[in-house]
C-alpha cells in the first residue's frame, strides 16, 4: 500500500502532480492536521483517494453540521479506528494546551482521557485480527521524540502510553517543523514503531499485513 500523508503546511507543487495523476498509484490519503480543508478537500477530489485526517490547533473545533469545521468527503479520525483494506488505523488530533482558549489543545491529563476511548476498539482489533493497530495518526509528536521544549510544541504524554500498548508498527504525526537544514532525523524507531514526522508531506510504502 502506497501513502500519501501531509501536515501543517500547504506545498503548492501538490496541486499540480495531483492534476497530473502523479498519485494514480497512490491508494491512501491521511491529514495529519493544520491544513485548510479546502486544500485537503481538493487533493481528495483530484486524487479520489480515500481520505482520513485528525485536526490541529490551527483547525476550528469539529462540529457535525457545520462544514467548515470539517474536510468534506474525508473522516476525521480523531479519537476513532478504521480499517482500510487490511490496515487498521486509529488517530488522535490535537496538541498540548498553551493558550486557555486554545481550539483543539489539551493538558497532558485531558489527552489521557481522550486516548482512553480509543482502548476499547483496540482490544477488539487485538482479539479480531491479532493486532491492535497498524497506524497511528496525530497531530502533535509524541513526548520526547520529535517534540521539542517550547510550550506550544511539547510532545503528549499519551501517544507514548498508545505506542506501548497498541504497539502499531508506524505512527504519522506533525505540528513539529523539521525543515532540511535540521539535524534532528525526522524518522525515529521506538520499539516496533516507525515514528515519522510528515510535514510537510511524504508518500510512504508499507507492506500489506
Amino acid at each position: 500500500m502506497k501513502i500519501l500523508t501531509v501536515s501543517d503546511q500547504v506545498v503548492d507543487r501538490l496541486y499540480g502532480l495531483a492534476a497530473n495523476h502523479h498519485f494514480d498509484d497512490v491508494d491512501l490519503l491521511l491529514g495529519c492536521g493544520d491544513l485548510p480543508y479546502e486544500y485537503l478537500e481538493y487533493l481528495l477530489t483530484i486524487t479520489r483517494l480515500p481520505l482520513y485526517y485528525v485536526p490541529g490547533n490551527h483547525d476550528p473545533k469539529y462540529q457535525e453540521f457545520v462544514s467548515d469545521s470539517k474536510a468534506e468527503g474525508g473522516i476525521n479520525l480523531d479519537q476513532k479506528t478504521a480499517r482500510v483494506g487490511n490496515i487498521l488505523l486509529a488517530g488522535l488530533g490535537g496538541s498540548i494546551r498553551y493558550r486557555p482558549d486554545g481550539v483543539n489543545q489539551y493538558t497532558q491529563a485531558q489527552m489521557y482521557a481522550r486516548t482512553l476511548k480509543l482502548l476499547p476498539a483496540l482490544l477488539l482489533n487485538r482479539l479480531r485480527y491479532g493486532r491492535a493497530l497498524d497506524i497511528l495518526i496525530t497531530h502533535s509528536p509524541a513526548f520526547g521524540i520529535h517534540d521539542d521544549d517550547s510550550t506550544a510544541h511539547q510532545g503528549l504524554k499519551a501517544i507514548n502510553l498508545l505506542i506501548r500498548l497498541a504497539k502499531p508498527r508506524y505512527l504519522f504525526h506533525g505540528h513539529t517543523h523539521f525543515y532540511q537544514q535540521n539535524l534532528e532525523p525526522s524518522v525515529t524507531q521506538c520499539d516496533e514503531t516507525q515514528i515519522m514526522n510528515i510535514f510537510p508531506y511524504k508518500i510512504i510504502e508499507i507492506d500489506h499485513v
